[in-house]
């Protein structure tokens, strides 16, 4: 170790604000990316969800034929 005094409290708690001033820059950097991947992991949700409900409703619906003679 190149100190030669002991580690006090004031030098712990130093260290730790300022690790935690660079994770909570990268947090706030990182936010606008995770939205984005969000809403996209959304919409191909929805979109798989509609396209699979429109196939199960034309594969169930009645066609109803009306032939007048």
């Amino acid at each position: 170790m190149t100190q030669e005094r002991p580690v006090t409290r004031a030098d712990i708690e130093n260290k730790l604000r300022q690790i935690r001033g660079e994770v909570d820059s990268t947090a706030k950097a990182a936010v606008p990316i995770g939205l984005a991947v969000g809403a996209a992991a959304v919409a191909v949700v929805v979109g798989v969800a509609f396209l699979m409900g429109r196939r199960r409703g034309r594969k169930r619906a009645t066609v109803v034929e009306i032939r007048r003679v």
